[in-house]
Formats: C-alpha cells, structure tokens, sequence
C-alpha cells in the first residue's frame, strides 16, 4: 500500500501542511506512513500516477483527506453556479388564451410560477439521458408525418443538467407534435390533432 504522503512532491506537501490546521496535522503524525513500492514494481507501471494511486489509498483522517484535497489530488469544490439547481423560462405562444404566457420553472428544488411546476421538472427527469441532449431539435433527415398540431410554439431558455438551453417547439409536423408532447407539462397539453 502507498502511502499519500510518499507520492507528494515535497514542495507540495510543505505547503499543504502549512495550510492545515494543528488538530489535523497531529491526526496526520498519528499515522504511520507505509513504505513506498519497490523499484520493481514502480517499473512494472511506469504510465501509473501519483493520483491513480491516491486514489486507491483510503484517506485515514480528515485531515488526510484535506492533505489530497491541497495537493490537487481531488476535484474543486463546486461553484456557487453549479449549486444553484436547473432554471428554465418557457415562453408560450398560439396555443390559447389559458395557456400563451411566460413562466419561470426551477427542478432540484422544485419552484417557479409554472403552472405545473413538479410535473414539469418529473417530464425532464424522465426525459433526460446521459449523453443525449434534453432539447434536441427534430433531426434534418427525420421521415415526419404531414399533419398540423396548430400554430402553437414554445421557446425554452436557461440552463438544465449544468448545460445551457436555447430550445425552440413546434407543432407543424409528426414528429415536432411527438418531440412537443414529450415535453408535457412543461409545454401545455394540447390534445390530440384535429
């Protein structure tokens, strides 16, 4: 086993241990280090790094784990924007005097002057896959139907998944209607076709 202090470059520690606290580096002195790999093995997995190994080495304490934080070794704590959840605005047009408007929808947590707030964000969980966009427009070479959901659009703007949206809805085709009604409660139900 390797030890974390044995794969930090010295300048490194010297300065991590003089950003940790005294309680810390008494828990650091507490543990014993182990001895670092034989030569043999080191030239075994020479393309090995110093993080892939810490990586593998348990953290014993807190302040171990403040120590590997300090030394680059785990990712940055997050970003007051990355905190502040998924924020949408979805603007409404044609699609009736109830339902045209402008709302403001906020997932994870759930808030907003949507009119149906918790549905929404349930539709783009359910919606949403690793790797696949949220909000992907119908593809160019799509076979769609020849028939009209009626003049109703819808833009969705704002930021879902940690990703910006700038997403634009329709309903003059197949498969805009079945891309719209993927996305209900966010967009407004409209029914079936005429």
């Amino acid at each position: 086993m390797v030890s974390v202090l044995s794969l930090v470059p010295r300048g490194v520690l010297v300065s991590a241990l003089a950003a940790l606290s005294i309680p810390s580096l008494s828990a650091l002195t507490a543990t014993p280090a182990t001895a670092a790999p034989p030569a043999s093995a080191a030239q075994a997995a020479p393309e090995a790094s110093a993080a892939q190994a810490a990586s593998s080495a348990p953290a014993a304490t807190a302040g171990g784990a403040r120590l590997m934080s300090a030394a680059g070794l785990m990712p940055p704590p997050a970003r007051p924007e990355d905190e502040a959840g998924d924020h949408l605005r979805v603007v409404v047009r044609n699609a009736g005097p109830r339902l045209d408007g402008t709302y403001e929808l906020s997932c994870h947590p759930t808030a907003g002057d949507h009119p149906d707030a918790a549905g929404a964000c349930r539709a783009l969980d359910a919606n949403t896959q690793w790797g696949r966009d949220t909000f992907a427009p119908v593809a160019p070479d799509s076979v769609c139907t020849m028939l009209y959901g009626g003049p109703a659009t819808a833009r969705v703007t704002g930021t879902w998944a940690g990703r910006p949206v700038d997403a634009v809805y329709d309903r003059g085709n197949g498969c805009e209607i079945a891309r719209w009604d993927r996305m209900v409660p966010l967009l407004p139900g409209l029914g079936p076709t005429a």
